[in-house]
């Protein structure tokens, strides 16, 4: 009975905890169950690899605890883009297609991510599509988002 009560309680704050993340934020109680029971959840140590670029993307990653760093190779400057924390996300066109990863990630701290791979997704759209197409809205805003910060980059005499 003790037991039970604190395997729920683990669940409980685990649904809560990735509640607070974007990705998930229109989803209800059960719909984020189902979502939790296809996450995979990894730990790395600061300073380790979490994919390299060129390496295809499978899966998007979802940062429970910690930071990572995002780096381009072979830059003439020394490559860093970004350095992302808790609640946010990060290959999320792993989800999308085969492509190639255009970036390094690294743990800059010890990290504890939820990672959801594509064949999973694909399963989601197939068996639970209300739930699949609100978590595609959430991607395609924030990849709104990222083109428009982009743009601002850019500058506005480029037309995306």
């Amino acid at each position: 009975m003790v037991l039970d009560f604190l395997i729920f309680r683990r669940h409980s704050d685990d649904l809560e905890g990735l509640k607070k993340l974007s990705l998930f934020e229109d989803l209800s109680k059960r719909e984020l169950s189902i979502v939790a029971r296809l996450l995979h959840t990894r730990e790395y140590l600061a300073g380790e690899v979490i994919f390299d670029e060129g390496e295809v993307g499978q899966a998007i990653y979802l940062l429970l605890e910690g930071q990572v760093t995002i780096f381009r190779q072979g830059s003439l400057d020394d490559g860093h883009l970004a350095i992302l924390g808790a609640g946010e996300f990060f290959g999320e066109l792993g989800l999308l297609d085969d492509s190639v990863r255009t970036a390094q990630v690294r743990a800059a701290s010890d990290c504890k991510m939820a990672v959801l791979f594509r064949e999973d997704f694909h399963g989601l759209m197939e068996s639970h599509l209300r739930i699949a197409h609100k978590i595609g809205r959430q991607l395609l805003r924030h990849l709104g988002e990222r083109l428009r910060e982009l743009r601002l980059t850019v500058g506005n005499h480029r037309h995306l």
